[in-house]
């Protein structure tokens, strides 16, 4: 096995291991043989263990690995597509505009959406809020990709979109009662426990579709990195990609984003851990590696959020740092030395 099986399996065995950790680990200590006899379908200890595994623990585990996949996925399609090392959701504004949508739900209608006798209130309606929010964003993206050819500019125009939404939430929360204030700075915190067991297989049918999106487009994005004169000559139709790559990443970053908040450093700091692992830029093993790189970090920091057990649970936008900012700094200085 060469050296990139190797890190690829190395990735594979520590994502288990992180999957595994995330099932026994709580604020409520549960034996480990308990846990697998559960998962097992069979009788052990109390009925309030069985509902903590089945209903909190495993929904969140398996959360956390679709969710950080998504997100790797999302920054390493962006930042090849963008040729630019800091490209990532939140940088199109698309998390923006999920943070905007649950701004208008949580602050502006008071939690609850109703219109022609159709209503929508608590969890349900930010999902909607955060949803609508990130696909309307992407919408105005994909709206100027039709006018702008131009990638960097289209970054810039994805950063302003960004900033509009940011100057609109921060109103919303000017003008609201300090109970929506926090409300909603509670959402922005992050928390991959968002999705019930009942929501798991809608919510991993649309994460597993546009992560098979993504996979599609290995091709013709191994093909820009060479530019996009090269691809086309190549007979890559290099705006065609860019709309269906955005297409994939607006899925992606909205349903995540809805269900679990705006996770941070994730997207952008991930691909970088991948590239750094392999030493290549081939999307033929750098994609599925960014993708289980994803899946370990976003499990590793799920993880670290339930340390403290009984003594609660440390937001999760307080630990991604922790971890993604070092690299990207490290990238940045990097680069600058090269230069």
């Amino acid at each position: 096995m060469n050296r990139t099986g190797r890190h690829i399996l190395l990735l594979g065995v520590l994502m288990l291991l992180l999957f595994a950790a995330n099932l026994l680990v709580g604020s409520v200590s549960i034996p480990a043989g308990d846990v697998f006899r559960i998962l097992l379908g069979k009788d052990a200890g109390s009925e309030s263990w069985r509902y903590i595994v089945w209903e909190a623990r495993l929904p969140q585990a398996v959360t956390a690995l679709l969710a950080g996949s998504a997100l790797s996925a999302c920054g390493l399609l962006l930042q090849t597509a963008f040729r630019n090392p800091l490209a990532g959701a939140s940088v199109l504004g698309v998390n923006s505009g999920a943070g905007l949508g649950v701004a208008v739900v949580m602050l502006w209608l008071g939690g609850g959406i109703a219109a022609a006798g159709f209503s929508l209130s608590g969890f349900f309606s930010v999902l909607a809020g955060a949803f609508v929010g990130a696909m309307a964003v992407m919408a105005l993206i994909l709206f100027f990709s039709t006018l702008v050819r131009s990638n960097v500019m289209l970054l810039i125009i994805g950063l302003m979109v960004g900033y509009l939404a940011s100057s609109v939430v921060s109103l919303l929360n000017f003008l609201s009662t300090a109970e929506g204030v926090q409300s909603y700075m509670v959402w922005g915190m992050g928390n991959f426990g968002g999705v019930s067991l009942r929501q798991l297989p809608a919510f991993a049918a649309v994460v597993l579709s546009g992560l098979a999106g993504a996979l599609l487009l290995i091709k013709p994005l191994n093909a820009l990195l060479l530019g996009e004169r090269y691809a086309a000559n190549l007979g890559v139709q290099v705006r065609r990609v860019r709309n269906l790559l955005l297409v994939v990443v607006g899925v992606l970053t909205a349903v995540t984003t809805a269900f679990c908040g705006p996770i941070l450093f994730i997207d952008l700091a991930v691909p970088h851990m991948a590239r750094l692992l392999l030493g290549t830029a081939n999307h033929r093993v750098l994609l599925p590696a960014a993708m289980l790189a994803g899946a370990v970090v976003a499990l590793a920091c799920n993880l670290a959020c339930l340390l403290p057990g009984e003594a609660g649970l440390i937001p999760l936008n307080a630990v991604t740092p922790l971890i993604g900012a070092p690299i990207v700094i490290y990238v940045i200085v990097s680069q600058r030395s090269r230069g």
